[in-house]
């Protein structure tokens, strides 16, 4: 009996050794690779920015600004070429995929017309909702949200009363949150306007 106490003694000791330098290499590990996610999210937002606001020289993640809406913090990264505002891109989200979350950033003129977006992430099912990146700015139809602008167009799915965009087929759960997402990035949008004076 002694023999069988002293041996599960000698087993939870091991377990514990081994568990807390886990737990410490672990620890290190992550310390080591902060920096390098922390620069390797920064150039994916850059890259964002560049591909859905006109040509500037600032640098929009520096002057970043967040705009609550409904509850929800959504960041505003204004564009400049030099002294004159050119637009803004604004990442946005929605909670309401068929698979969950979806981040997009837009882009938008001076005006508040859409000059583009960026599907950052999301969990939708491939070849239906995951063609996102392409249907709405396809000139198909009326799937293109390109120089549309929210203020006039009403960017709900054309299945939705009153909705001016044809969704994608068979994947209107992620077409209505594509959409939710953008009317959000908007109506961020026009408050930093609002606040800021995009003029």
């Amino acid at each position: 009996m002694k023999g069988k106490e002293s041996m599960l003694l000698s087993m939870v000791l091991s377990l514990g050794i081994i568990t807390v330098l886990s737990a410490v290499l672990l620890a290190w590990v992550n310390e080591m690779t902060v920096g390098p996610r922390a620069e390797a999210e920064n150039a994916r937002q850059v890259e964002a920015v560049r591909k859905v606001v006109a040509e500037f020289d600032n640098n929009p993640l520096e002057e970043k600004f967040e705009v609550d809406v409904d509850g929800s913090v959504i960041a505003v990264y204004p564009a400049r070429r030099g002294d004159e505002f050119v637009g803004a891109a604004v990442e946005s989200f929605s909670d309401e995929g068929f698979s969950g979350r979806i981040s997009v950033v837009y882009g938008f003129d001076k005006d508040g017309n859409v000059t583009g977006y960026e599907v950052l992430s999301h969990a939708e099912t491939p070849g239906l909702g995951s063609k996102m990146n392409e249907w709405f700015c396809s000139p198909v139809g009326k799937r293109s949200v390109i120089g549309q602008n929210p203020a006039v167009t009403s960017m709900y799915v054309t299945k939705d009363v009153g909705g001016e965009i044809d969704g994608i087929t068979a994947a209107t759960i992620t077409s209505r949150a594509f959409l939710g997402a953008l009317r959000t990035a908007h109506h961020a949008y026009m408050e930093y306007c609002v606040t800021i004076n995009c003029e």
